[in-house]
C-alpha cells in the first residue's frame, strides 16, 4: 500500500493562485475524501497528485519518492473520472484489458486479472457488451474495474457518482466502501457531496478557496468543527447558525441572538460585548409541547418522512431554523413551536469564525 505526502503545494494560473500551500499526508491504505464547495480546488489537487497538472511550487512524494517531474503514466496511480471515459467501440472486456495490453502483459495474466475483477464487481455477464448497452451504474463499475486490473499504488476518484441518480448513488457508495474493505489500497476521493464524504471516508479533508480548513475523521469534524465554515458545510441538513453577542451575568453568560437570550456557563475566552455565532444542529433542538422552551418559532414547512420529521421554522430577526425530531411529529404550517437548545451540543464561534467552544456544560 502507498503513502502520499504533499508539502507546501501551490498552484497558480498566471497571477491567479488556486492552491495555497497545501500540506497533507494521505496514509497507507486510507480512504481519504476531499470535500468542499465548487471552485474550492479539490479536483485541481487530485489532478496534481495524478500528474495531470503541474505544481507551481512545493513537493509531491509517493512512498517517499519525489514525483514532481514524473509523468502521470509513470506514477503508478489509477484515476476514475466522473465521465467514465470508456472507449465506446470496445467491449467491457477490451476496455478493462486495454491498458494491460499496452504494457505488454502476457495474455493469460490479462485474462485472469480482468475476469477476477469482473467477478469482484459483479460485471462478468457484461464483458462482451459495449458501454452504450450498459446503465450508468454498470459503466461506473467498468471504469472502476479498469483501474483495479492495473493493480495501482493508489486509486484516485474524481466525483465518480455525480452522474448517477440518487438511489444508485446510495448503492454505489455501499459498493465502494465494500470494495475498499475487500482490496484495501490507498484511495483519494473527490466530491462536493458531504454525505458521500461522511459515509465513505476514513478521513475527510475540507477545502475552501484552495486552503485546507480541517482534516479529520468524519465524526470528529461533525462533533468538533474548527471553524464556522466546517460546521456549516459538514452535516445534512446544515447546522443552524445564529449571530449575536455576549453579555456577562455573574457566573453565567448570556448569548443574545435577536429574540432569544440564552443563559449559558461562562466561556473563559469570551468577554462582555464580544460578537459570536452560535451553532446548533437540527437534532439538538428540542420541542416543548407545554411551551416551556426558550424561543417561539412558527412552522413554515414540515417534512414527514415516517421515521423522521424535519420542521423548518421562522422566528423574528433570525435565519430559518431547522429542527429534526425522530419519529412522527404532527405539526401544521403556521403553528407555533416552543424550542430549546441543548447546551452540551452548542458550538460557539468568534468574530473571526474560529471555534471558541464545541459543547458547553449543562
Amino acid at each position: 500500500m502507498t503513502e502520499i505526502h504533499l508539502k507546501s503545494v501551490r498552484k497558480a494560473y498566471g497571477e491567479l493562485e488556486v492552491i495555497h500551500g497545501v500540506d497533507l499526508q494521505v496514509n497507507s491504505g486510507e480512504f481519504c475524501v476531499f470535500v468542499g464547495p465548487s471552485g474550492c480546488g479539490k479536483s485541481t489537487l487530485l489532478r496534481i497528485i495524478a500528474g495531470l497538472e503541474d505544481i507551481t511550487s512545493g513537493t509531491i512524494e509517493i512512498d517517499g519518492v519525489v514525483v514532481n517531474t514524473v509523468g502521470a503514466a509513470d506514477r503508478g496511480l489509477a484515476m476514475v473520472f466522473q465521465s467514465y471515459a470508456l472507449y465506446p467501440h470496445m467491449t467491457v472486456y477490451k476496455n478493462m484489458a486495454f491498458g494491460l495490453e499496452n504494457s505488454k502483459m502476457p495474455r493469460a495474466q490479462i485474462d485472469e486479472r480482468v475476469r477476477k475483477t469482473a467477478e469482484l464487481l459483479q460485471i462478468t455477464d457484461y464483458l462482451e457488451r459495449r458501454p452504450k448497452a450498459l446503465s450508468g451504474g454498470q459503466r461506473q463499475r467498468v471504469a472502476i474495474g479498469r483501474a483495479i486490473v492495473r493493480d495501482p499504488k493508489a486509486f484516485l476518484f474524481d466525483e465518480p457518482l455525480s452522474n448517477l441518480d440518487a438511489e444508485l448513488r446510495v448503492t454505489m457508495r455501499k459498493e465502494l466502501s465494500a470494495l475498499h474493505a475487500n482490496i484495501g489500497g490507498t484511495m483519494i476521493y473527490v466530491t462536493h457531496d458531504q454525505v458521500e464524504a461522511m459515509t465513505l471516508a476514513d478521513r475527510i479533508v475540507v477545502l475552501q478557496k484552495g486552503i485546507i480548513e480541517q482534516v479529520g475523521a468524519p465524526l470528529d469534524l461533525y462533533n468538533r468543527p474548527c471553524n464556522a465554515f466546517v460546521a456549516g458545510f459538514i452535516g445534512s441538513p446544515r447546522m443552524n447558525m445564529f449571530e449575536g453577542h455576549v453579555t456577562r451575568d455573574g457566573d453565567e453568560m448570556v448569548l443574545n441572538i435577536q429574540g432569544a437570550h440564552l443563559h449559558v456557563p461562562n466561556v473563559p475566552d469570551l468577554k462582555d460585548g464580544d460578537r459570536i455565532t452560535m451553532g446548533i444542529r437540527p437534532e439538538h433542538i428540542s420541542v416543548h409541547a407545554d411551551g416551556s422552551g426558550e424561543l417561539n418559532a412558527a412552522v413554515t414547512v414540515s417534512e414527514q418522512l415516517g421515521g423522521d420529521t424535519y420542521v423548518y421554522c421562522d422566528a423574528p430577526g433570525l435565519p430559518q431554523i431547522t429542527v429534526h425530531q425522530p419519529g412522527q411529529l404532527p405539526v401544521a404550517r403556521g403553528q407555533t413551536l416552543s424550542l430549546s437548545f441543548e447546551r452540551a451540543q452548542m458550538h460557539l464561534f468568534g468574530a473571526d469564525g474560529k471555534v471558541v467552544a464545541n459543547g458547553l456544560p449543562g
